[in-house]
């Protein structure tokens, strides 16, 4: 087996773990000093909003020799209008002229192909009208909306509204950073974009759910035990799903690398970057986020009702009588009934390493 199966089966057996859900107040601290920079980022920068979205054109050119910053010149000279250039792996040039009118699109089309030394109708062109791109970002709000709200409804059934509330939460904590880094690094937003967040917020609630589904079957008929507080098996519940959370993220983030430093890098395709920017940031975001926001939230939640009050103090006194009588610490953490064989064996598996 090797070392990182190894570690977790370790994990998943409880012989060894991480206090998550009991530093939880340092990872809400972390969380909000990065989503403050990320809407501090959003209301300084603004987002670079892609044609599909405020209108404008896209022209697209055969192999020229003109380079990347003469291009520039030339199309903002003949539009009037900022434009962003991107050469393609054909050698050919990506002209995007945000704010173009299309009735202007001719002329401009008509003077690119004088600039760059090609022929006007070996240009394609792609023209979005300013109400079009409106409709696009009405459009992608909406179905950002339907899917939070369906998320709650699911997991509310599935499991409980507190559960619903954390994961939510989780996913607007995923959502903000993402759109903060589109602010710091100045990447367009297009359909692309939206599509690369849709998607990491499935991911996000995939890893959430892995963890809700392992607290669900841990906590379940925990009132009739006195060995764990909810918050304690909660934590248990987020390192025996560790390992399996860091593989599938590693697997998934890294063809995603290779979409945005190759493709996009390397190879310059503007789509590329689009998505895979979103992507990447996101399934780490959303890794994140599973183990030290969500299932810590559900704790805070769930440890305010009377009957998980009641089994923290019967927990603590249990505990409390063991070690004033001197007794084995073991027993403080025995089910209730158990022999003292079993209890023994305990203590020898902890002394030894291999704790229960």
């Amino acid at each position: 087996m090797s070392k990182l199966g190894d570690l977790g089966a370790k994990l998943y057996r409880g012989e060894v773990g991480y206090d998550f859900v009991g530093k939880r107040f340092v990872w809400y601290g972390v969380s909000i000093l990065i989503t403050i920079t990320a809407i501090v980022a959003l209301a300084v920068q603004g987002l670079n909003m892609g044609i599909e979205f405020k209108g404008g054109a896209v022209f697209t050119t055969p192999k020229t020799a003109v380079s990347v910053a003469k291009a520039t010149e030339d199309a903002e000279k003949a539009s009037g209008h900022d434009a962003i250039v991107q050469e393609l792996g054909t050698g050919g040039l990506r002209i995007q002229i945000s704010g173009l009118d299309t009735d202007a699109a001719a002329d401009v089309k008509k003077e690119l192909a004088g600039a760059l030394k090609v022929t006007e109708a070996d240009i394609n062109a792609d023209l979005v009208g300013p109400s079009w791109g409106s409709q696009i970002a009405n459009k992608a709000w909406t179905g950002l909306g339907v899917f939070m709200v369906l998320v709650v409804i699911y997991l509310a059934i599935a499991f409980e509204w507190r559960m619903a509330v954390a994961a939510l939460v989780a996913l607007i904590h995923d959502l903000t950073i993402t759109v903060g880094i589109y602010a710091l690094v100045g990447f367009e937003v297009t359909p692309g974009t939206v599509i690369g967040l849709l998607t990491i917020l499935g991911y996000s609630l995939y890893d959430t759910v892995v963890v809700f589904d392992s607290l669900k079957e841990q906590t379940k008929d925990i009132t009739k035990q006195t060995r764990y507080t909810y918050g304690e098996l909660a934590n248990k519940s987020i390192n025996g799903t560790l390992v399996r959370s860091i593989n599938t993220t590693v697997v998934a983030l890294l063809p995603v690398a290779g979409l945005l430093f190759i493709g996009g890098g390397v190879l310059g395709a503007g789509m590329l970057n689009d998505i895979s920017l979103s992507l990447f940031v996101g399934l780490a975001a959303g890794a994140y986020s599973s183990i030290f926001i969500a299932t810590p939230l559900v704790v805070d939640l769930k440890e305010r009702e009377p009957a998980m009050k009641a089994l923290r103090k019967r927990v603590e006194a249990k505990r409390a009588a063991v070690a004033a009588k001197g007794g084995d610490p073991e027993e403080a953490y025995a089910e209730d009934g158990e022999t003292p064989e079993v209890i023994a064996q305990g203590r020898a598996d902890r002394a030894t390493g291999r704790r229960r």
